[in-house]
């Protein structure tokens, strides 16, 4: 078997499914393409993937439908998953990311810019696997990076990859206001002065929104106004 990563691709279009997997094929990853939710699945059931590209419009199933039903599923919940959308508005990205996707591009896309986009989510997972030290604690937050998983006290709850390295660096970085700036860059690995600050609030919501469910009192992520985001004791 291939030791390339192995990226599964949902269109349901099968002129952007022939251009991705060419795209994706000269950079040298094993790519599989299907073109519903439906066999995604199927795909899933029997090799699991290092990154799902997933478009949002499709036929039965939604990409969104698709996203929520793999961040349900404990066996596929971390896999970073890039969505492709024919909108450009906010509030139909925002959808997606609150559905559980990790970053997106619009439709139409330079293939450039989607091969980079690619780069940089498996460069996170490169990184995360030679991480130093698993355990992170502040005060009673604990994050466990080899599970992915946030505890206070005796609950725990699950995160998606970007939520695990999003706050795992809130956490490095402890009682430092991060702006959505630095955080695109650090986290998600925007060359200086791109990337969109609504994935930075997106994610900042949905982790938020995790956290209360362990301690519906702390103030976990504090916004510092006018400058960004920080952890503190």
């Amino acid at each position: 078997m291939s030791t390339d990563p192995y990226i599964l691709v949902v269109d349901d279009d099968p002129d952007v499914l022939g251009t991705l997997k060419r795209a994706l094929s000269r950079e040298g990853y094993d790519v599989k393409g299907v073109s519903s939710g439906f066999e995604a699945f199927e795909q899933l059931s029997m090799r699991q993937p290092d990154l799902i590209i997933l478009d949002v419009m499709m036929p039965g199933q939604s990409g969104i439908d698709v996203c929520r039903r793999i961040r349900k599923d404990r066996n596929y919940d971390t896999i970073p998953i890039l969505f492709l959308t024919a909108r450009g508005h906010t509030d139909d990205i925002v959808v997606g990311l609150d559905a559980g996707g990790d970053d997106y591009v619009v439709k139409p896309f330079e293939v450039t810019e989607l091969q980079a986009r690619v780069r940089a989510l498996l460069r996170r997972i490169e990184r995360d696997t030679t991480r130093s030290s698993a355990i992170l604690q502040i005060g009673e937050l604990i994050l466990d990076s080899d599970t992915y998983r946030a505890q206070f006290n005796d609950e725990e709850v699950q995160l998606t990859a970007t939520e695990h390295r999003l706050l795992r660096y809130l956490m490095e970085h402890n009682n430092q206001a991060l702006s959505p700036g630095h955080l695109l860059e650090a986290v998600w690995g925007y060359p200086p002065d791109t990337g969109d600050p609504d994935l930075v609030r997106a994610h900042i919501r949905n982790l938020r929104s995790k956290l209360t469910a362990l301690n519906e009192e702390a103030e976990f992520i504090k916004t510092i106004h006018g400058v960004g985001y920080m952890i503190g004791t």
